[in-house]
């Protein structure tokens, strides 16, 4: 299974639209991470391909703000991650995820890319499609899961 994990796009079409050939022909599953919800439904209704999203700060519509999931046995948790504090320290997001027993936290709000490990949990922001604050490279997240096993690599516009 391939992956796109994506967070902060804030409405940037220009930018997923360099994402949408690659999404259409290599990619199986969409998750975005909040701050703007309204794009994952861009991505869905341009690529066909399924969505799992959150709502963020910055969005108003009436969906999830949390999800849990499991994709070929590893456990996930997306959320957008303001309201884990996660613009001052990671600490409360990796409890979040200790006390949901999960593998992956997957979350955004920072518009800098992380990839970091705390109490055995992986913890993964992509970065931002539209205004990164960790570089000038708007950046995404490719991830490859099979049979229990993940890798993933940061991408870059």
């Amino acid at each position: 299974m391939k992956i796109i994990i994506l967070s902060d796009t804030h409405g940037s079409k220009k930018n997923m639209d360099n994402l949408v050939p690659m999404i259409k022909s290599d990619i199986d599953l969409i998750i975005h991470a909040g701050d703007n919800f309204r794009d994952s439904v861009y991505l869905k209704n341009m690529t066909d391909v399924p969505v799992l999203a959150v709502v963020g700060n910055c969005d108003f519509e009436n969906s999830e703000e949390n999800i849990e999931f499991e994709l070929e046995g590893i456990k996930f948790f997306l959320t957008h991650g303001h309201k884990y504090g996660v613009k001052y320290g990671l600490e409360k997001i990796a409890q979040e995820g200790s006390r949901r027993d999960v593998d992956i936290v997957i979350f955004g709000h920072t518009h800098e890319k992380e990839k970091s490990i705390m109490n055995g949990i992986q913890l993964i922001n992509p970065g931002s499609l539209r205004i990164p604050r960790d570089g000038i490279e708007k950046s995404y997240v490719i991830m490859k899961l099979e049979n229990g096993i993940y890798e993933y690599e940061f991408r870059f516009l």
